[in-house]
């Protein structure tokens, strides 16, 4: 495409009104590279292949001429996204649910292992235009008949390459067979490994190649930092952080224009200088607005991407990303508003947990990792509220206002009898009003904040010796001997039993009676698994993921366990072995007598 993107507006791309109309109401303002370059080419009904990170805005960029596509008076799947894991799965049905807020009637599934097939059939019953999906579980619709794909009109591959990683790549060229030969593909992936291009070569017709390569990094003065907070708290967040940490100035940003007016109002009810800064604002009240902000009038503004690229005033020294961004570039230019002309300066990134994946992907292009915060306490608070109150009254002593008041206190010491500090006491509760100065100190650990969580009622410490290493004995089938192992991903990730038993099952082709007591602690979970488990299930399931995050399964080194036998000094598995599912997980493997034996693809029934 020949067209630059710095200037291609969504409203210059021929999408659908309604579509048009949802960009509007967000506030979005302008597309990314890879939406530039990519919605064009799809509304021409050409397949695309391209190749750019995690956050550069892929999935609008498919989503959105895709849409412009679809016939609503159809009530049937026209388009299928194929992703690797049941999260990406959710957050682009998401995704697709709001780009067609105004579209009547639209419906959109998203189906993946660990939720129920009743669920998922009901809504295929109905009638849904676009699936959202994990290999797996696609397969098992198809091959029942429940999902048909014939009206299919064309079909999205996101992140090939970790599809690939995950072991889907057969997977995946199964359920391309299935589809029609007269149908759309475009496939995104961070990088092209010989199998993501065999895959191109063999089902995508003459496709436009798009590459979005990331060049910038980030300025070596900016301490950048990151604060796990979820949207409802992002407010408290916020208001506890100006409160916490000195600055001079700071830009917010914020994804839409919508959203910088209404931030910059609650933050001017709770007493900061601030303004917003957005795209709907004249260019000459902007000029007055960044005018404020450059002499010491406003010390916060509140902005999204456009305009605040190119700005420069010098006295920025934080940058906060209250909504993570979706394109990479975008951090990198919006953190570079702070830590100029050789001064230092501090970039603090919000991140809910299911926005991991973005933290991950910025810290591989900027290629250096992004530390955690630990946010104030409330004794933190406290002395920086002391500190600003005293340097309040520091700076009225000098004041000439202040020698009527000398005579007027003077006259209520002799005529009340009381002391200079009584008064002056009484003067200060006078001028902090009814808010009191300080937070109580034993109130909760500030938002985000994990310190603390280890004494709270029914909360497990950390530490791997709290955790009993000996499994418990299967009550339904006492013959299996069981160990234990740890999982990394627990509470503090928002991880529930059904998420981890479903990646176990699907992982370790393993029938979910088979997996025993399961313990959630904070950052870790301990799960009781049949002894003597194949090498290669067990570097499967090291690489599997819940909630983001990979499971790193390992052995606690308790002794293997049967009803009976819980003193068994062999630590070996003797007992019977468990019977596998009828259906593989991502490595499709069953289990004999302790061996892997790899099944053909498709051969048998699969569960996502």
């Amino acid at each position: 495409m020949s067209q630059d993107n710095s200037s291609i507006s969504f409203a210059d791309m021929k999408l659908a009104p309604a579509l048009l109309q949802v960009l509007e109401d967000v506030g979005y303002e302008q597309p990314s590279p890879i939406q530039a370059k990519s919605i064009p080419t799809l509304l021409e009904g050409k397949d695309v292949l391209g190749q750019a990170q995690t956050g550069t805005g892929k999935t609008a960029a498919f989503a959105l001429p895709l849409l412009s596509r679809l016939d609503l008076r159809k009530r049937e799947p026209q388009l299928l996204v194929l992703t690797p894991t049941r999260e990406l799965a959710i957050q682009v049905a998401e995704a697709f649910q709001t780009y067609a807020r105004h579209l009547k009637g639209f419906h959109v599934l998203p189906v993946y292992g660990g939720q129920s097939y009743e669920i998922q059939l009901r809504q295929l019953k109905r009638g849904v235009h676009v699936i959202v999906g994990t290999p797996g579980r696609v397969m098992d619709h198809m091959r029942s008949g429940k999902l048909r794909v014939n009206g299919l009109r064309a079909l999205v591959l996101d992140e090939a390459d970790e599809m690939l990683r995950m072991g889907f790549i057969d997977d995946v060229e199964w359920v391309l067979e299935q589809v029609p030969s007269e149908r759309q593909i475009a496939l995104f992936s961070a990088t092209m490994p010989k199998e993501i291009r065999k895959v191109a070569q063999c089902y995508l017709r003459d496709p436009v190649v798009i590459k979005i390569v990331q060049k910038t990094v980030t300025a070596e003065g900016i301490r950048q930092r990151y604060w796990q907070v979820s949207g409802l708290h992002k407010l408290d967040a916020l208001t506890r952080l100006l409160e916490a940490e000195p600055y001079d100035a700071m830009i917010v940003f914020v994804r839409t224009k919508t959203a910088t007016v209404e931030l910059a109002e609650k933050l001017e009810a709770r007493g900061h200088a601030c303004d917003a800064l957005n795209g709907d604002i004249p260019q000459n009240m902007r000029e007055r607005i960044v005018g404020r902000l450059r002499n010491g009038q406003t010390d916060i503004l509140v902005a999204t991407d456009v305009v605040a690229r190119g700005l420069d005033v010098k006295r920025i020294s934080h940058v906060v990303n209250y909504d993570i961004p979706t394109d990479v570039e975008a951090y990198i230019h919006r953190i570079g508003r702070t830590g100029r002309a050789g001064k230092t300066g501090d970039a603090i990134l919000f991140v809910s947990p299911r926005e991991k994946r973005l933290l991950k992907a910025i810290e591989k292009t900027i290629r250096q990792p992004i530390e955690p915060m630990q946010m104030p306490t409330a004794k933190d608070i406290n002395l920086q509220r002391i500190q600003r109150f005293k340097q309040r009254v520091c700076n009225s002593l000098s004041e000439e206002k202040n020698e009527f008041y000398y005579q007027l206190l003077t006259e209520v010491q002799q005529e009340e009898g009381v002391e200079v500090m009584e008064i002056a006491a009484a003067l200060a509760g006078l001028l902090q009003g009814e808010e009191p100065l300080l937070l109580p100190e034993k109130s909760k650990p500030a938002i985000g904040d994990k310190r603390g969580k280890d004494k709270a009622p029914g909360k497990r410490k950390r530490t791997t010796e709290t955790a009993n290493l000996n499994a418990r004995p299967l009550a339904g089938h006492p013959e299996v001997e069981m160990q234990r192992f740890r999982i990394e991903v627990g509470s503090a990730h928002e991880v529930k039993p059904g998420n981890i038993v479903g990646a176990i099952a699907n992982e370790a082709d393993l029938e979910s009676q088979y997996i025993g007591h399961i313990e959630i602690y904070e950052d870790y979970t301990t799960v009781d698994l049949p002894a003597g488990m194949p090498k290669e299930i067990f570097q499967a399931m090291k690489k599997a993921r819940v909630c983001g995050r990979r499971l790193d399964i390992s052995l606690l080194g308790g002794k293997p366990v049967r009803a009976g036998a819980a003193g068994n000094e062999g630590g070996t598995a003797r007992g019977r072995q468990p019977r596998r599912k009828a259906g593989g997980g991502a490595r499709p493997s069953s289990v004999k007598k302790g061996k892997a034996t790899r099944k053909k693809p498709g051969a048998a029934k699969r569960s996502r």
